[in-house]
């Protein structure tokens, strides 16, 4: 999903609060599989949390501590997280405990720098006109409102939707990051929040998530079963794309129906993963988008789900490193892939019922 950042909001951990965050403690004999996890792949993942956590107070000690910890000793990391973490199952404001899971990758693109006949669709950076309204000092409730607008003439009115940004290039004339030879490739990049794209000369160019233009998602996957043109059980991001092959003329009709779009920025090459909402480079297989209203944001999260398309059960350790603007709720996570052709599949069909038990420093207080 689009990793849209958002701030964490402060919560007692066995309270429903202002921000809606359900947690109840746990003990650890109820997280399935937790003795049989291997869990130095997301302590490895936590530890980058680390550089973002370390600077809040319940979270300063167990940073300091965990750094500490020998990464290559499963049991000295298992000892550590029992004797210093506390579980809480994260439940639904209706009690229930059972919620989905979906998978998100970093696209991989082809595009260039210029223009051309293959290379027609612009991805843009940030425009110039945009604007950020922030609320929070006058409005305490309104933190979590993402405001993009435009001034005309004193008035701030909406930014311009997708379908006005498609359909005149010359309103973000001159923020054209890079251009790509697919529209489609460049909505579900705008979905996933960021991505790689080869250059004609080989050159892999890494863009991260930037801004939005203010609108709520709209998943066009709903709108195909609306219509009756997807049956629900098959809708996945592959057989959107392939629907969209087979129906040119519809398509640019059906992107446009998500008013939102996603502006991007260059990113540096060394980057292992792309930025999370956290701040951090992202884990394949380890990093999770949470709601941040519901899952503290830099925790370690035991995800109890199943493999893609299949019963298989997929227990794991995560760290909640990112968050998305579908990604609403109490038992809701995108699950991070990576950007191998195997994530992007795995990406594509993970659409799971899951539990999931937040792991929160026994003196934490936020």
């Amino acid at each position: 999903m689009a990793a849209i950042p958002a701030a964490p909001q402060s919560a007692s951990p066995t309270r429903d609060k202002e921000d809606k965050r359900l947690l109840k403690a746990a003990s650890w004999s109820m997280l399935p599989g937790w003795q049989h996890e291997s869990l130095l792949p997301a302590w490895n993942t936590f530890i980058q949390s680390c550089r973002s956590l370390e600077r809040r107070p319940s979270w300063q000690d167990v940073c300091t501590q965990a750094t500490t910890i020998r990464r290559s000793s499963e049991q000295a990391v298992r000892n550590f997280l029992e004797n210093h973490f506390a579980p809480y199952q994260v439940i639904n404001p209706d009690g229930t405990t059972t919620g989905l899971a979906t998978g998100y990758y970093e696209p991989l693109l082809k595009g260039s720098r210029k223009y051309s006949s293959r290379f027609r669709y612009p991805i843009y950076s940030t425009p110039d006109n945009l604007l950020a309204v922030e609320l929070k000092d006058a409005l305490p409730d309104a933190n979590q409102v993402a405001l993009r607008g435009r001034l005309q003439g004193r008035k701030i009115i909406p930014y311009y939707t997708r379908a006005e940004i498609e359909n005149n290039r010359s309103l973000l004339k001159g923020k054209e990051l890079l251009w790509v030879e697919d529209e489609v490739e460049l909505f579900f990049l705008q979905i996933q929040g960021s991505g790689r794209v080869v250059l004609e000369n080989g050159e892999t160019v890494k863009i991260g998530y930037a801004d939005h233009n203010g609108y709520p998602y709209r998943s066009i996957g709903k709108i195909l079963i609306d219509r009756g043109e997807l049956p629900a059980w098959q809708v996945s991001m592959q057989s959107i794309k392939q629907w969209g092959r087979q129906n040119p003329a519809k398509l640019k009709s059906l992107l446009q129906q998500n008013a939102r779009y996603i502006f991007f920025r260059e990113l540096p090459a060394d980057l292992a993963g792309p930025i999370g909402a956290l701040g951090v480079p992202l884990t394949a297989g380890r990093s999770l988008a949470i709601d941040p209203e519901s899952v503290p944001l830099g925790a370690p999260v035991y995800l109890s789900t199943t493999w893609p398309n299949t019963a298989q059960p997929l227990n794991r350790l995560m760290v909640a490193q990112d968050t998305g603007s579908a990604i609403k709720g109490g038992v809701r996570a995108d699950f991070f892939w990576g950007h191998s052709p195997e994530a992007q599949a795995q990406a594509g069909k993970m659409k799971q019922q899951a539990q999931m038990w937040v792991l929160l420093p026994k003196q934490y207080r936020e």
